[in-house]
């Protein structure tokens, strides 16, 4: 890159992600923040991640060679025209957010596509902040690069080449397009679960029966729901036209099978779960998408005291964390009585192997 000065302009989960990961491959780099929480630059500095702490976009972020723009989108525009009389012609100015059709309209706006390329890190967690951040976060994930018409190829190269050296991987698509698939991978489901939750919650029974049977797959399957409120209106107003034309799809997908269903069709209906199963089947697992992956195994276990206590004590004593454990009262769709859910995927596939070891019979997910 052109220069060993990187600045962030906000530091939290995804921005104090990416600093870690340059921080980690990159120690030499000097990196300067500007966060609205004085506590969050505090940690920042303390961790040795950020050199410089600023208390607002200032001189500071003169001769950089990225700045990232890592602030809540509503901020963008105002941060956009403070940065654009700070930056070199060299600077590659970047963002990490879900939609990029905004920020692109926005750059355009200002006269700024010779240095903006827009990036989006298709990784996350359900907890959020700098205090939560991780060198480890955006490793393997898809990292999405969005550059203007009017960027140069070399700029863009560069670029490519850092995000590939903090082992996230890199691919180059058009923002529009960008949009277009995050909405119907990632918004469109995130709607679906939030959507059909609340539908079970007004349709429940006044004991709430559907709510007390719910574990299992519709818990795995509406996951995603528990994400934040306030980012997916976010998200959602900044993309709602994609959203809007893809939900209009999917609502026709859905008077079709209903068609099916209220025709009795053998072959649509087993057509329909055929192709679905095998679709699935040929995604691959080798790199994080735009949803968070979980990673759990199934365990069968007797129903004795203790049960759960000695399971637990094997992973304890071999330093494995476990983020969450629990019986599966509703296993129609689940193998094993005992679903145990680990931080990341090492720990769940030693985990499989150690319990195995000790003769329990195992379901990996």
């Amino acid at each position: 890159m052109a220069s060993t000065k990187v600045g962030f302009i906000g530091l939290g989960l995804i921005g104090g992600s990416v600093a870690r990961a340059i921080r980690k491959y990159y120690p030499d780099y000097e990196i300067i923040a500007f966060d609205k929480n004085r506590e969050t630059l505090a940690l920042a500095v303390q961790d040795g991640i950020i050199h410089t702490a600023c208390s607002s976009v200032d001189d500071n972020f003169r001769e950089c060679g990225y700045i990232f723009l890592c602030a809540p989108v509503s901020y963008n525009t105002a941060y956009l025209s403070q940065l654009k009389d700070l930056m070199d012609p060299d600077c590659v100015l970047t963002d990490v957010g879900s939609v990029k059709t905004s920020i692109h309209e926005e750059i355009e706006a200002l006269g700024m596509e010779e240095n903006f390329i827009g990036g989006h890190p298709m990784a996350g967690s359900e907890k959020s902040g700098f205090a939560n951040s991780k060198a480890h976060l955006i490793e393997n994930a898809y990292y999405v690069l969005t550059p203007t018409e009017k960027v140069s190829p070399e700029k863009t190269a560069a670029y490519r080449d850092l995000i590939a050296s903090l082992k996230a991987i890199p691919i180059v698509l058009d923002y529009r397009e960008h949009d277009f698939v995050t909405g119907t991978i990632s918004h469109l489901p995130h709607i679906i679960a939030s959507t059909l939750v609340n539908y079970v919650r007004d349709t429940d029974t006044k004991d709430e029966l559907m709510k007390a049977l719910a574990a299992g797959g519709f818990k795995d399957i509406t996951r995603i729901a528990s994400s934040s409120p306030v980012m997916w209106q976010q998200v959602c107003l900044k993309n709602r036209s994609n959203i809007s034309l893809i939900l209009g799809g999917y609502i026709d997908a859905l008077r079709k099978t209903k068609a099916s269903v209220d025709a009795g069709s053998e072959n649509e209906l087993y057509t329909l779960f055929e192709t679905s199963r095998d679709y699935r089947d040929s995604m691959p697992n080798s790199s994080a998408g735009p949803i968070k992956k979980q990673f759990a195994v199934y365990c069968d276990i007797i129903d004795e005291a203790g049960g759960i206590a000695t399971i637990a004590t094997i992973l304890a004593s071999n330093n494995i964390n476990i983020k969450n454990i629990g019986i599966i009262h509703n296993r129609e769709f689940e193998e094993g009585v005992l679903r145990i859910e680990f931080y990341d995927e090492s720990s769940s596939v030693k985990a499989a192997q150690l319990l195995q070891k000790y003769r329990y019979i195992v379901y990996e997910t």
